[in-house]
């Protein structure tokens, strides 16, 4: 069976540099809204249809969550619906918010 993969926040910020990931953030939609990785896509529930529709399954995607924790299960449901390189963000936005820039919703 395939297994996410874990990425640190500073690889995380390279590839996203290079134009080679997509974040999927799994945040609620409050703290969503109030910070996340600048075109981060707001991946939940409702969502879940609209990402995979709006994604080729080769492109690789880093999962955010708040500490790292959640977006494990996360990124290994994405595996399982068909994605080819899914990563776990190391340390979630917590540990993004504060190296890297985050944007508000509405900004």
């Amino acid at each position: 069976m395939d297994q996410f993969k874990h990425i640190s926040i500073t690889e995380t910020k390279q590839k996203l540099d290079n134009g080679d990931v997509v974040i999927a953030d799994i945040r609620d939609d409050a703290t969503f809204a109030n910070g996340h990785i600048d075109g981060a896509f707001h991946l939940n529930n409702g969502t879940i249809v609209e990402f995979m529709n709006q994604h080729d399954f080769d492109q690789p995607v880093v999962v955010a969550c708040y500490h790292g924790h959640s977006s494990q299960g996360a990124a290994q449901y994405l595996l399982h619906q068909g994605f080819e390189e899914v990563y776990s963000m190391d340390g979630g936005m917590t540990a993004w918010a504060m190296q890297f820039p985050v944007v508000r919703s509405g900004d």
